[in-house]
């Protein structure tokens, strides 16, 4: 990995095959056990909510924004990529008892952390409603043991994602958007906090691992996210925050980080 956290491996950008899920894996994987301080980009959350996650929760948690400030009381929420779960325990909290949470995600360490920290956190709030299941964003209709989807149709009032869409191989970037409108019930809310670019990211960047698993290589097209989202049917879609300054300056490239907020 490189040393300045998005330089990039001068080697491994020449591979026109990157295994998306192998890096970003074995990054997270890492970031899991021992707190990376440069994934992603620091937010500031309500402190109020953190009192009641778990350290190691709050110390492995990486995102670029705070889509939860978009949850109401009572919702059903689904958190795509949760990681550590700090954005699904912050969200547990805002939608009380008669709520519930979901958070997806594929690497089985983040899980690890995740699903360990509900008893404790369940405890300290006083009562239980979240729960983490293994899968990928892109394949939510992928089924379970019992023959159903990993996350049943129209069943979700609000998505949320922090910094993990970039994450999803263009490839399957259609599969993710259609499952997003597939589990979302009738005037369903999303607010996806993402890094997004000001120019389309070079084929070569986008195969550097360090630079992919790092949340910069495969930000969306600024033009292009609303674009795609208004393509499935959304509405009052805007990005309700957007970083005035870049994150980070590639090549002339500008990534910043956004907020994405609209219903159904």
């Amino acid at each position: 990995m490189s040393n300045n956290c998005c330089g990039g491996s001068e080697d491994d950008s020449k591979n026109n095959n990157l295994n998306h899920k192998e890096s970003i894996q074995k990054r997270y994987g890492a970031a899991a056990i021992e707190k990376e301080s440069c994934l992603c980009t620091p937010v500031s959350f309500n402190p109020i909510y953190l009192e009641a996650i778990p350290n190691a929760v709050i110390e492995k948690d990486y995102g670029c924004g705070d889509p939860t400030k978009w949850v109401k009381e009572n919702d059903v929420v689904l958190d795509l990529g949760s990681g550590s779960g700090k954005n699904a325990f912050i969200c547990a909290q805002i939608v009380g008892r008669k709520g519930k949470v979901i958070g997806v995600d594929q690497n089985s360490d983040m899980l690890n952390l995740s699903r360990n920290s509900i008893k404790e956190f369940s405890k300290r709030v006083g009562y239980e409603n979240t729960q983490f299941l293994e899968g990928s964003i892109e394949k939510l209709d992928a089924l379970d043991l019992d023959s159903q989807p990993i996350i049943k149709t129209s069943s979700i009032d609000i998505i949320l994602s922090n910094c993990v869409l970039n994450l999803v191989n263009p490839k399957s970037r259609k599969n993710l958007l259609n499952n997003i409108k597939r589990v979302l019930r009738e005037k369903g809310r999303i607010a996806i906090s993402d890094i997004v670019s000001n120019k389309k990211v070079p084929l070569r960047l986008q195969n550097d691992p360090d630079l992919w698993s790092g949340c910069i290589s495969g930000a969306w097209y600024e033009p292009e996210l609303i674009n795609d989202f208004n393509n499935l049917g959304f509405k009052n879609l805007k990005f309700a925050e957007r970083s005035k300054e870049p994150w980070k300056v590639i090549e002339d490239i500008e990534f910043r980080t956004i907020t994405l907020t609209g219903n159904l």
